[in-house]
């Protein structure tokens, strides 16, 4: 699967989805500054699944008719900045490789 990510998803996330070996666009490195509009009908023609923090795209997907073979995935963390989440929350991970959520230890 194909995956978007909108230029609010941290870059340490980003480098992990790539190291682990998924297809990864970023926004903030492809087209920083696009239009929810466009990012998604980005996602729509790549057939990928887009990740984001902006609860914008859940309406815009369903208003636009975003078929199955794209997605969004709503990432809604209590965090001061989605540019580094902290650790303890339910969905923390922590990669052997890298620490916690990708970053380095």
């Amino acid at each position: 699967m194909k995956l978007l990510a909108d230029e609010n998803v941290p870059g340490p996330v980003v480098e992990l989805l790539r190291r682990e070996g998924h297809d990864v666009a970023w926004i903030r490195d492809d087209a920083s500054g696009l239009p929810d509009e466009r990012v998604l009908e980005w996602a729509r023609k790549e057939a990928s699944l887009l990740i984001t923090f902006d609860k914008d795209f859940g309406e815009l997907a369903r208003n636009g008719g975003l078929p199955a073979a794209s997605g969004v995935i709503l990432f809604r963390i209590p965090t001061r900045s989605p540019m580094r989440p902290p650790t303890g929350w339910p969905g923390h991970s922590v990669h052997p490789a890298t620490g916690p959520a990708g970053f380095p230890s």
